[in-house]
């Protein structure tokens, strides 16, 4: 029939057709698997709950043939008609992690307004330093210092921003266009031949700098209360400070961190998992016209708009470093700040700050109604009775453990809201003492942190890289990812459950 030939050639676009099949089939086939299970007595929630989540990662490993968006939401959707959640219990993961909703609408669209100041440190950056591995272990270092005061996600939109920036100036370039010129840089048609020959390498060349910076942004991030957001969960439940809660953590932080600097070092110098790719001169030579061009154009509106964002710039760390605010309160202020003094008045002008963030917003959302399935279903509670009912010196290194696989699959905020609730709960009862009630939180702090960083679905920042308008530009997908994660996961993971052996 032509209806529905029509409706199924406009679902989900221009997805494969095997893609849009699979998603069908997951639709069709879940209210059915649940029926079986409940007529065969089996725990039908629980394991449909398992069903449903593999599914979502399904559509977050291949982002790239559609945003998750469409389908990880026909799934939730689905979840909440078949009972395994419901939208109270979404809601209360909402309001959970509305400091995050409000960071990524609010602070992301304020560091859009500070691109130019971005991109004019890091394109000097960029051309002042010689040596690759130099330049990632700068990238790496900045992104972890950055993270620990400010947050992961916020220094990612600022690596996202530059990345698109640095991709725009090439594209630009290799069009034969003026770097002032407008410009659609999604469109290879216009490239010459340098462009054509060089885009591979340098889209791995970007790839590679954005990967140490986004992994920079998980060491720094596990080792203040202001990182992550579940560290100030977990220093609220302790009771610690922000002295307290770094020095606590920095038996685990501080090699972890090492090693990481390590790591980068490593695979830069022997060219695994994607790494190693060097910038030809043909291509740096375009960015040092770009700094020419941009020095020689720049008029006294430019050089005011740039002093703006610097004053702001420095504002705003100052208001992160002493949590003056919400990260999500203090981007607004920001957006107020630049918008106002550098005037960007008109209601069209501000509409694109938002474009980056918005629809991973509501992707998170959606994805808050996959970890309600998690909770109503008690998906992760087996794990957590089999840990608590193990020896006191096994527990610290299991809880690692066990945080950083459920991390890998789920969301690090969830499953650390999770353990810690259940080990205070622990600690009230009297099962175990406040020594032990330490110990065991700089586990779930430790775990929920770094083995996450395995999989993009495992760190809001990963994901937030993956779901980015840059990463199809650099073709960087779920397992391309994966992949050039792999080396950091394994190494920070063993250094991380090494030292909770030792140290705590």
């Amino acid at each position: 029939m032509p209806f529905l030939k029509n409706i199924y050639s406009s679902f989900l676009g221009h997805s494969p057709n095997w893609y849009k099949k699979t998603i069908i089939a997951f639709l069709i086939l879940n209210p059915f698997l649940l029926w079986f299970l409940n007529q065969l007595n089996f725990e039908g929630g629980f394991i449909m709950g398992w069903v449903l989540l593999i599914q979502f990662i399904f559509t977050l490993a291949l982002a790239l043939k559609c945003y998750p968006l469409q389908p990880g939401g026909l799934l939730a959707i689905q979840s909440l008609f078949l009972g395994l959640t419901n939208p109270y219990t979404l809601m209360h993961e909402v309001e959970n992690n509305l400091e995050v909703i409000l960071l990524l609408v609010f602070m992301v669209a304020g560091i859009y307004f500070m691109k130019n100041l971005m991109l004019a440190i890091f394109t000097r950056l960029f051309l002042q330093i010689e040596s690759k591995v130099l330049l990632s272990l700068l990238f790496c270092f900045v992104a972890a210092f950055l993270s620990a005061f400010l947050d992961a996600l916020t220094v990612t939109a600022v690596l996202i921003g530059v990345g698109i920036g640095f991709y725009r100036i090439f594209h630009l370039a290799t069009s034969g266009k003026g770097f002032d010129d407008d410009h659609n840089y999604l469109d290879d048609s216009s490239l010459n031949s340098l462009g054509r020959d060089q885009q591979e390498n340098f889209k791995s060349f970007l790839r590679n700098l954005l990967m140490h910076g986004v992994v920079g942004t998980a060491l720094g991030g596990v080792c203040t209360i202001v990182g992550e957001p579940q560290n100030l969960l977990i220093a609220n439940v302790a009771d610690w400070t922000f002295i307290e809660f770094l020095v606590v953590m920095s038996p685990i932080t501080v090699p972890v961190f090492f090693a990481g600097m390590l790591t980068c070092f490593s695979v830069e110098k022997l060219k695994i998992a994607g790494f190693g790719t060097q910038l030809p001169s043909e291509i740096k030579e375009i960015f040092e016209r770009y700094s020419d061009f941009r020095k020689s154009n720049l008029t006294d509106k430019d050089k005011t708009d740039l002093l703006i964002e610097s004053i702001v710039g420095v504002l705003l760390i100052i208001a992160l470093a002493l949590h003056v605010a919400e990260v999500g309160i203090i981007g607004l202020g920001v957006i107020v700040l630049l918008t106002a003094f550098k005037g960007v008045t008109e209601e069209h002008d501000l509409g694109p700050a938002f474009n980056e963030a918005l629809p991973f917003t509501a992707l998170l959302v959606v994805f808050f109604c996959i970890v309600g399935v998690i909770h109503d279903q008690d998906l992760f509670d087996p794990i957590i009775v089999y840990v608590l009912a193990q020896s006191v010196d096994l527990q610290a290194p299991l809880f690692f453990v066990a945080n950083g696989v459920l991390s890998m699959i789920s969301d690090n905020v969830f499953v650390a809201t999770v353990y810690i609730n259940e080990i205070k709960a622990a600690l009230d009862s009297g099962m175990i003492s406040r020594d032990q009630f330490d110990k065991l939180a700089v586990a779930v702090n430790t775990g929920t942190n770094i083995p996450s960083i395995a999989t993009p679905n495992g760190q809001a920042a990963f994901l937030f890289l993956l779901t980015s308008s840059l990463a199809p530009l650099i073709n960087l997908s779920y397992m391309r990812m994966v992949i050039m994660a792999s080396p950091y996961t394994v190494v920070l993971s063993t250094v991380g459950l090494l030292s909770v052996i030792n140290f705590l």
